[in-house]
């Protein structure tokens, strides 16, 4: 019972620390999430979603409701992330996207317009919808 209780506590540690949440809550692992702000609670879910050893990760608006410190930490975490899981990434910020993504597909209405690789679709799109689109035609 030790040893298996020993071995949860590793992978709680480790995954805590793979979302750079560690140092920040070492003292208080007992505490509620609820106490914790909105993006350590991000960062926790993703801890959560990582020790089930997946092989992808969805993020759906993943910082929508952060502040651009928390943003950025979370952003920075999937950048490093997309090394071991392929990440996939529904966000309306394309700023965002294009710091983020190997490959972007850009969809209207719930249509495939466009799709490729980030720096291409961003710079060079092919179709006039993604054009406008990029141009702030519409949003």
């Amino acid at each position: 019972m030790y040893r298996k209780h020993r071995q949860l506590i590793w992978n709680v540690q480790k995954q805590l620390q793979a979302v750079g949440l560690w140092e920040e809550v070492r003292g208080r692992v007992r505490t509620p999430a609820s106490r914790l702000s909105i993006g350590q609670q991000q960062r926790l879910c993703l801890a959560r979603s990582l020790a089930v050893e997946p092989q992808y990760i969805l993020a759906d608006e993943a910082t929508s409701a952060l502040d651009p410190i928390s943003s950025k930490r979370v952003e920075d975490l999937f950048v490093s992330l997309k090394q071991d899981y392929t990440i996939l990434m529904v966000t309306h910020t394309l700023h965002q996207a294009l710091r983020i993504a190997d490959n972007v597909v850009f969809m209207y209405l719930g249509e495939v317009v466009e799709s490729g690789p980030a720096e291409m679709l961003f710079h060079h799109p092919q179709q006039e919808l993604t054009q406008k689109y990029l141009s702030g035609v519409f949003s």
